[in-house]
């Protein structure tokens, strides 16, 4: 039997949270005493330099578009000290502040990279690869997935036009399969992960798709497809939950509103912006119909209608942006919902302006007129209400390689300034600074009535 989780602070990260503390310190005392010696035009070196960390911090706990806006602010800033700075030829603290926010930057990304040591797990002796060929653009054939799979012992079964993935995983574990794994998109991980969790079987993801979103909050590294195999040859275990829609799994979430709207459109997948754009009006533009979405609010109002609902195996850290962050663990036994109320809902902000509602849950559900349109893991689905989620908890056995994260990149990343700042000292201490970090079990919980207890 495995035990838990291993979360360990490195002597690296425990020195890089020491610089980046020291960095962040020093950087804001140059700023400080700029504003005391130039009262009262100093105080606007002080104003960008305060930016600029605070930026350059965003630009570390955030991810993708976000991380990039977080950099580009946080040069915007220090060009304005720099304006400021410069005409007075005060070249020596400019250079201190851009290496101080530099280093505070680079230091914190340090100290806040995520390993978690899995428990070790005996490989699977018969194990089974799922290839979707046209993923992320023939990824799997780019990097010669089948061939490297042989090499380790691992058969594969690689999709054809036609083919029923399903009914295919079905009969590689009628033969006799002990582990299953899935080389594509997050649809081709969910049929997979299905059939390994209710045969209680190990299962690998392997990010052979565009996106590969089940694999980054898993701990996998996107960039390391083949090494992604290493999980059925010296791979630990961790025990994740899945999310249940009318009786189909989902790995990720499921939404409901514009964006599922949009993915029903034949000319999506060719172009999502623009479809995505087009259907914007018709969800909340003025002239657009309310969509029939009943659900209720957790102060128990019923609301009739939405712009968009995502529904989405463990909550996300979404910030400002809808689906732009991360799940920080994907074994806490709950459902993340996130709605944006239609527009002329009470839950709405002021001027009709959409406002994110977030919460978590073990169980939810949608009711409405008509059948309802629905984006799962990305899929375009049309249900018939009404619309019923709950988690299944800790039921999928994952394995992944120990050269891989383990973990989700913003499972240690908090979210506010002051919050960074414990957590660094903290792993300066050598202490795991984060509640949200996951446990790992060896095997699923008991059940009632066929139906997993919350954790």
């Amino acid at each position: 039997m495995s035990g838990p989780a291993q979360w360990t602070v490195s002597r690296g990260q425990q020195a890089a949270a020491a610089v980046a503390l020291i960095a962040a310190a020093l950087t804001l005392g140059v700023g400080a005493t700029v504003a005391v010696i130039r009262f009262p035009s100093g105080l606007g070196v002080l104003a960008c330099v305060v930016v600029a960390v605070a930026a350059a911090w965003f630009a570390v706990v955030r991810t993708g578009v976000a991380r990039i806006v977080g950099a580009v602010l946080a040069v915007l800033a220090l060009a304005g000290a720099a304006g400021l700075l410069l005409r007075d030829g005060w070249w020596l603290y400019l250079a201190g502040l851009v290496v101080g926010v530099a280093i505070w930057h680079a230091a914190a990304r340090v100290a806040f990279r995520v390993h978690v040591t899995l428990p070790p797990a005996e490989p699977p002796r018969n194990p089974v690869l799922f290839v979707n060929p046209w993923s992320g653009g023939g990824k799997a054939a780019a990097v010669g997935l089948v061939e490297r799979a042989a090499e380790r012992g691992i058969r594969s079964v690689q999709l054809r036009r036609g083919d029923d993935l399903d009914q295919l995983v079905r009969q590689a574990v009628a033969e006799g399969a002990d582990g299953l794994a899935a080389a594509g998109g997050d649809g081709t991980q969910a049929v997979v992960a299905t059939a390994a969790a209710e045969h209680g079987l190990p299962y690998a993801c392997i990010p052979a798709g565009t996106r590969n979103h089940f694999a980054l909050d898993l701990g996998v590294d996107r960039d390391d497809v083949v090494g992604a195999l290493d999980a059925f040859v010296d791979g630990g275990e961790h025990v994740v939950d899945l999310g249940e829609v009318n009786g189909r799994v989902f790995v990720n979430n499921v939404s409901m509103g514009l964006y599922a709207e949009a993915v029903q459109s034949a000319d999506y997948r060719d172009a999502k912006i623009r479809t995505l754009l087009d259907t914007v009006p018709a969800v909340l533009g003025p002239s657009g119909d309310a969509l029939d979405l009943n659900w209720v609010a957790p102060d128990g109002s019923l609301h009739a209608s939405a712009a968009t609902i995502l529904v989405s195996n463990n909550p996300y850290r979404l910030g400002h942006a809808l689906g732009s962050g991360t799940r920080p663990r994907i074994d806490a036994g709950r459902l993340g919902v996130a709605v944006v109320p239609a527009r002329g809902d009470r839950g709405a902000g002021r001027r009709g302006r959409a406002v994110l509602q977030q919460w978590s849950t073990s169980e939810f559900e949608v009711g409405s007129a008509r059948p309802v349109p629905l984006g799962i893991d990305g899929e375009a689905v049309v249900l018939v209400p009404p619309v019923r989620f709950r988690i299944r908890p800790r039921t999928l056995r994952v394995r992944i390689s120990p050269r891989h994260p383990g973990a989700s990149p913003s499972t240690l990343q908090p979210d506010r300034v002051m919050d960074s700042l414990r957590a660094l000292a903290a792993i300066a201490a050598g202490r795991v600074p984060h509640p949200s970090a996951p446990t790992t079990t060896s095997a699923p919980p008991t059940t009632t009535a066929g139906r997993p207890t919350d954790p």
